[in-house]
């Protein structure tokens, strides 16, 4: 079978590159073509375009570069029609994604969505183009199928693929780890600022500007995969700080807590057990759109799927030096640390427990032969 997938930034590349594993265990001969990363390039197939040439971020930035993504979108359209597949999955990305599926059903093409646009947060009425244009959805949030149903629309449920992947990682050896990055004996607080430019820019300083608050211990920021560490030169300069790239799993797994951009990060943090302050903090007028069309009450994964306050939440002018001090005494403490650790445990419940990719990579492939 042929196999189109667009994924759009560095967690739609590590789920689309498990989904991809687990296809070819079905279909042996699976070819893939897809907008992705260097995770799925490495299972194999033809990539079209890296997600580092497309990642934008905030209502603003998107605007500045409609030009770009018109032309990507175009794209895309005459790649699929040369390529003619079985089916093309969509991974989240729903700003590019939606407008190719809807495209793409116009056309007669089968398509499939896994991990679902978040209509949940904000701009409901986009179920009806789902309905409409996408013929099954997988979702890998609890909550999402009975949102889904009042709407009239029948989802699966398949779990969250993060389980997967953090699961079937190899244990990272603590002590050849802090040799090779140069990392003390002190106990690690972890930051997370992001994996877009612009994300990184506004929180990376704030974070940083703890460092000499707390001299028992030592704060090493996850680089992320789509940023070169010339990037983040100018901001670390002046900090003794550690620096990772691109091992943000195993940085978080000898971590003693984390400061985290909002994301897909603030998940993996829970899912390692890690305490956590979420932050989040975005141009005014992308935060000052996104303030009256979001309707939640919570931003970060974690609160949204346990429906309370797990980890504290600082957005826009509350992620302050102040503030963020304040939060991380509380999350170093020993006792509020325990709290944590049990939220924690039942958030892992609620996702379902492992097999998200083998799961959609099946009903894929049954929905295709028959």
């Amino acid at each position: 079978m042929k196999y189109y997938i667009i994924a759009g930034e560095a967690s739609g590349d590590l789920h689309g590159s498990n989904l991809m594993k687990a296809l070819l265990k079905k279909d042996v001969n699976a070819n893939f073509r897809f907008w992705g990363g260097d995770l799925m390039q490495a299972v194999g197939g033809s990539l079209v375009k890296h997600y580092k040439e497309r990642s934008f971020m905030g209502f603003v930035e998107v605007l500045r570069n409609l030009s770009k993504i018109f032309k990507d979108i175009s794209l895309c359209k005459n790649d699929i029609e040369n390529y003619c597949p079985d089916v093309i999955i969509f991974i989240d990305n729903s700003g590019f994604n939606l407008r190719i599926a809807k495209w793409a059903k116009q056309k007669g093409y089968r398509t499939n969505y896994y991990i679902s646009p978040q209509v949940w947060a904000s701009r409901a009425k986009r179920i009806h183009a789902i309905k409409r244009d996408i013929d099954a959805m997988y979702v890998i949030l609890p909550f999402e199928k009975a949102f889904y149903k009042t709407y009239g629309y029948d989802v699966t449920f398949v779990g969250h693929p993060l389980i997967d992947a953090i699961s079937d990682r190899t244990q990272v050896d603590e002590y050849a780890f802090r040799k090779q990055y140069l990392l003390n004996d002190k106990p690690i607080i972890a930051l997370l600022p992001g994996s877009r430019k612009q994300e990184i820019t506004k929180t990376l300083s704030v974070m940083l500007s703890l460092v000499d608050d707390y001299p028992k211990y030592q704060f090493v920021i996850a680089g992320a995969p789509s940023q070169d560490f010339e990037f983040y030169k100018p901001f670390i300069s002046n900090f003794n700080v550690g620096f990772v790239n691109n091992k943000t799993y195993d940085l978080l797994s000898i971590s003693n807590a984390a400061l985290v951009t909002s994301g897909t990060a603030t998940l993996e943090t829970a899912l390692f057990k890690v305490p956590q302050v979420v932050c989040y903090k975005g141009s005014n007028i992308s935060y000052q759109i996104a303030k009256r069309i979001i309707t939640l009450k919570y931003i970060s994964l974690v609160n949204l799927i346990m429906d309370k306050k797990v980890v504290t939440e600082l957005i826009q002018k509350d992620f302050n030096t102040m503030q963020l001090k304040k939060e991380l005494d509380i999350i170093l403490n020993p006792d509020e640390r325990t709290k944590f650790f049990l939220n924690y445990y039942d958030l892992e419940k609620k996702l379902g427990g492992k097999g998200a990719s083998e799961k959609t990579a099946d009903l894929i492939f049954k929905s295709i032969k028959t």
